[in-house]
C-alpha cells in the first residue's frame, strides 16, 4: 500500500498544476498523483488546440474571467522560466456582415471590463493583420497566443517529481471510502491511504465525484471536436488565430483558425455528440457511456432547446463541402483541397439535470475531499491559477 499526505486524481493539465501549486506552498507535504494512462495529459490536454486565451469572451467576474486573465500570465512566467516556447501571434474576432456587429460589440465590451488590450478595427486595418480574410469590421487581441500544453504537462510532472512527489501512471481509480478517518483509493497502481483527496477528472470528473462520496451537481456529455489541418500550399491565408462572432445560445466557439506553434494550421473544430466518453473517432464506442448519455435528462433537454444547430453540427461532421462552406464566410480563398484530416479532441462539457449548461469552474469539497468538477476552457490556460484555487481549498487543513 502507497501512503501519502496527498493524492491527486488525474494527470492533466489542471491536476499537475494544482501539485505543482501545492508543492510551491506546503513544500514537506507528502503528495501522489495518480494518473490512468500511461502518460500524463493524455486525454483533453493532449488534445488541446493549443490557444493562450485572452479571458475575452468570458462574463466579467465569473472564475473564468478572473483565472484566464492572472493564469494566462502565470502560464507566461513558467514558461519563460522553463524555456518552452510560446507566441503571442495576436487573434481577430471577426464579423463577416453587419448582423453579427450587435454581438461583437457585446464581446469587445467584456474585453474591456476584463482588462483585456483589444481594439475594434475596421475592414482595412482587418485586411493589414489577416490579408486573406473577409469581414466588415473585427476585434484585435494582441495578447492572443499558442502553446503546447502537453510540453507544459510533462515539465510540470518533472518538476513534481524533482520535489519529491510521485506521479504514478497506469493507475486507475476504481473506489475511495473512508477508514479510520483517511482516504483509501483503489486503483490498478495499488492501495493508496491518503489524508486527503483532489480530484481533477475532466471527461470523468463527475464518476470521479460519485466515487468519492459526494453527489455531483451536473452530469458530462462529451462533445467530439473534429479538426482539418491545411496544406503547407495554403497556410499563408492564416497569419494568427481568425474566430467569427460566437453564437450566444451555444458554448462553443465556432470554426475557426489556429496557426499552432510548431508550425501549421489547424481548422474547426465541429462540436458533435461523442458516442464514448474518449471518443476521439468517429468510430469510437461505448455501450454504457452512450446510454447515460441519453437517458439523462439533462442532455434531453439541452438537445431539445438547440437541436437545429445540433443538426447542423452533424451534417457539417457528414460534409466536407458544408464545413469549408463555414471556413469560408471567414476566408473565401480556402477550398476543400487544401485541407487534411487532423486528431480530434473531446470536450468534457457539464450540464445540470434541468439542460443547463455549467460555464464556469466548479470546485466542490467537504472535510477529506476536493473535487474539481468542472474545468472548461479556458482551463488550460488558467491552470496555474485554477490549481492555486485548490490548493486554498485544502489550505486550512494543512496549514
Amino acid at each position: 500500500m502507497h501512503t501519502t499526505d496527498v493524492a491527486i486524481v488525474g494527470g492533466g493539465i489542471i491536476g499537475l498544476a494544482t501539485a505543482y501549486r501545492l508543492q510551491e506552498r506546503f513544500p514537506g507535504t507528502k503528495l501522489m498523483l495518480l494518473e490512468k494512462e500511461r502518460e500524463v495529459a493524455h486525454h483533453q490536454t493532449g488534445h488541446n488546440s493549443g490557444v493562450l486565451h485572452s479571458g475575452i469572451y468570458y462574463k466579467p467576474g465569473s472564475l473564468r474571467a478572473i483565472n484566464c486573465r492572472q493564469g494566462k500570465l502565470a502560464m507566461q512566467e513558467f514558461c519563460e522560466r522553463e524555456e518552452i516556447p510560446f507566441n503571442l501571434c495576436g487573434k481577430v474576432i471577426v464579423a463577416v456582415d453587419s448582423s453579427e456587429l450587435p454581438q461583437l460589440q457585446k464581446i469587445f465590451e467584456r474585453g474591456q471590463a476584463n482588462g483585456v488590450v483589444c481594439e475594434m478595427i475596421d475592414a482595412s486595418r482587418l485586411k493589414e493583420l489577416e490579408p486573406h480574410v473577409r469581414g466588415v469590421q473585427a476585434i484585435h487581441v494582441p495578447e492572443a497566443g499558442i502553446i503546447d500544453y502537453r510540453q507544459v504537462c510533462e515539465r510540470l510532472s518533472q518538476r513534481i517529481a524533482e520535489r519529491g512527489g510521485t506521479v504514478l501512471l497506469n493507475a486507475k481509480v476504481s473506489a475511495m471510502y473512508r477508514r479510520n478517518g483517511r482516504m483509501i483509493i483503489e486503483s490498478t497502481g495499488g492501495e493508496v491511504e491518503t489524508k486527503y483527496v483532489i480530484t481533477c477528472g475532466g471527461l470523468h470528473s463527475d464518476r470521479l465525484t460519485r466515487l468519492s462520496g459526494q453527489t455531483p451537481t451536473a452530469q458530462i456529455v462529451p462533445f467530439r471536436g473534429e479538426y482539418f489541418e491545411i496544406k503547407p500550399s495554403a497556410q499563408h491565408l492564416c497569419k494568427g488565430l481568425i474566430y467569427p462572432v460566437p453564437d450566444p445560445d451555444f458554448p462553443f466557439l465556432g470554426v475557426h483558425f489556429t496557426r499552432m506553434i510548431h508550425g501549421g494550421v489547424e481548422c474547426g473544430p465541429n462540436a458533435v455528440l461523442a458516442l464514448a466518453r474518449e471518443g476521439y473517432y468517429k468510430t469510437s464506442f461505448n455501450l454504457f457511456d452512450l446510454l447515460e448519455t441519453l437517458t439523462y435528462s439533462g442532455f434531453l433537454r439541452m438537445a431539445w432547446k438547440h437541436w437545429r444547430q445540433g443538426c447542423y453540427e452533424m451534417w457539417r461532421s457528414l460534409n466536407k463541402g458544408a464545413f469549408v462552406a463555414a471556413l469560408q464566410r471567414l476566408v473565401p480563398e480556402i477550398t476543400g483541397a487544401d485541407l487534411v484530416s487532423a486528431p480530434a479532441g473531446v470536450r468534457a462539457q457539464a450540464l445540470t439535470p434541468q439542460g443547463e449548461l455549467v460555464d464556469d469552474f466548479l470546485i466542490t469539497e467537504n472535510d477529506l475531499v476536493v473535487n474539481v468538477c468542472n474545468a472548461p476552457s479556458p482551463a488550460a490556460t488558467a491552470s496555474l491559477n485554477v490549481g492555486q484555487l485548490v490548493v486554498d481549498k485544502l489550505a486550512p487543513k494543512l496549514s
